[in-house]
């Protein structure tokens, strides 16, 4: 059995008077949180254009592909007129992007299986790009094997 005093009041103080969370470190944690946060808030309010774009380069091609939502983790690839390409039932990334693009579309009020266009460019980047939102997703700075599941969709679609 433990005994407790009867004046006992927890708080962030011990007993010997030393703070037990150093202000310093509590003001820089709040910090750390509103900084990026006003940044991003006059950002938004002033109109600022988005910097981090790439510059677009020459089209070498382009695709019309629906991403139909499945369950969590499915995602059913057809061409812009309703051809099976394939079914993801883990789908991944394409998942991913599938979930983002429905996302902007719901935001939006538009139907969410119209067509999404994945454009290849001369230098190598490969972009999905939705026409009806400013929905945009660079497919190759994810990762190798995330742009990689799109371009076996591409290689099924293309033979």
């Amino acid at each position: 059995m433990t005994h407790t005093p009867e004046h006992f009041t927890p708080g962030f103080r011990r007993d010997d008077n030393n703070d037990m969370i150093p202000v310093g470190l509590v003001r820089a944690m709040f910090a750390l949180a509103l900084v990026p946060l006003a940044l991003v808030a006059m950002a938004a309010f002033t109109g600022r254009e988005p910097a981090a774009i790439p510059d677009n380069g020459a089209v070498v091609q382009e695709w019309q592909l629906r991403l139909v939502a499945g369950n969590a983790q499915a995602v059913t690839v057809q061409t812009a007129d309703g051809t099976h390409i394939d079914r993801l039932d883990h789908g991944g990334f394409v998942t991913v992007v599938q979930n983002g693009l429905q996302t902007a579309r719901r935001r939006h009020g538009i139907d969410p299986t119209l067509p999404l266009r994945i454009v290849a460019f001369e230098n190598g980047r490969l972009s999905a790009i939705d026409d009806h939102t400013n929905y945009r997703v660079e497919l190759d700075v994810f990762g190798g094997d995330n742009k990689a599941a799109f371009e076996r969709l591409l290689t099924t679609l293309n033979n």
